[in-house]
């Protein structure tokens, strides 16, 4: 048989699970740049930081090349197949705080459930924030994997002990392009960054802050390919010493500097705000 007559290679996209799901159903469009759009999403997303929706419009818009090998190695491999069987979806596994304050004190899954129930927050609250950006779902293993990156986002802040102020954001979103880069967690990261030194006069470290955060994620396994119910049944301190996660020390003297200039970090702007008011 010459090269001309040889059969081509079989498409990596139309691999299957022993189940059958295809890695990439076909009728899932091809990922596009929008630089533009990108932009677009974070001037709004900074007048409105709650609004996770643009979270997502920017991931969105900047896909990340590294994804699909990603999600081809995790998904078809056995332990994605045994992670997929035992996790096929997160949310409902979070969201059961009364199942996970079973598990002993000072347990991830307590330290988990005290951070959501304070927050007010909720697995199925960050899936319904994802959905209303309206993009189609497709039955795939990259779907699985997708909601898996999501749904594991508040649990990094509890690993981390980043907060959900406007910095801590930033340093959960440098942690996890740390472990799986995408060009949305460092539009996000680095440039909220720079807005925070822009909008607050202060000496805070900030930009140290999200480089430490950035070396943090790099130094830990995706928890992606993680079980997830094996995590949270761990020792908080023992899980972040075998995660290799070290003490935010920046991110502390941050919060340590604002509060000795009379600034909430929870409300960066809220100070300034108040008094553009009183000026007006």
């Amino acid at each position: 048989m010459t090269d001309q007559q040889a059969i081509p290679p079989a498409d990596p996209n139309l691999a299957c699970a022993p189940d059958g799901t295809v890695f990439r159903n076909p009728a899932r469009p091809q990922p596009k740049r929008n630089v533009r759009k990108a932009l677009h999403n974070f001037r709004e997303l900074i007048k409105d930081k709650e609004n996770t929706a643009l979270v997502f419009g920017i991931y969105e818009a900047l896909p990340s090349k590294a994804f699909l090998p990603r999600a081809r190695e995790l998904t078809l491999s056995e332990t994605g197949q045994a992670l997929r069987a035992a996790e096929p979806f997160l949310p409902p596994i979070l969201d059961d705080h009364a199942e996970l304050r079973k598990l002993p004190a000072g347990s991830v899954a307590h330290a988990y459930c005290d951070f959501m129930e304070r927050e007010g927050l909720s697995a199925a609250g960050l899936v319904a924030e994802s959905e209303k950006a309206g993009r189609p779902q497709y039955d795939d293993l990259i779907q699985w994997y997708g909601f898996r990156q999501r749904d594991t986002h508040d649990l990094m802040h509890v690993l981390t002990g980043y907060g959900r102020d406007a910095l801590g954001e930033q340093c959960v979103l440098l942690f996890t392009h740390g472990q799986q880069p995408a060009p949305g967690h460092l539009l996000l990261g680095y440039a909220g960054a720079l807005n925070i030194v822009k909008q607050v006069k202060s000496k805070a470290p900030v930009f140290k802050a999200v480089r430490e955060a950035h070396r943090i994620g790099k130094a830990c396994p995706p928890l992606v390919a993680m079980s997830i119910r094996d995590l949270l049944a761990m020792d908080l301190v023992e899980a972040r010493k075998a995660l290799g996660i070290t003490p935010a020390k920046w991110y502390a003297e941050c919060h340590r500097v604002w509060k000795s200039e009379g600034v909430d970090p929870y409300d960066l702007l809220g100070k300034q705000m108040q008094e553009q008011k009183l000026a007006a």
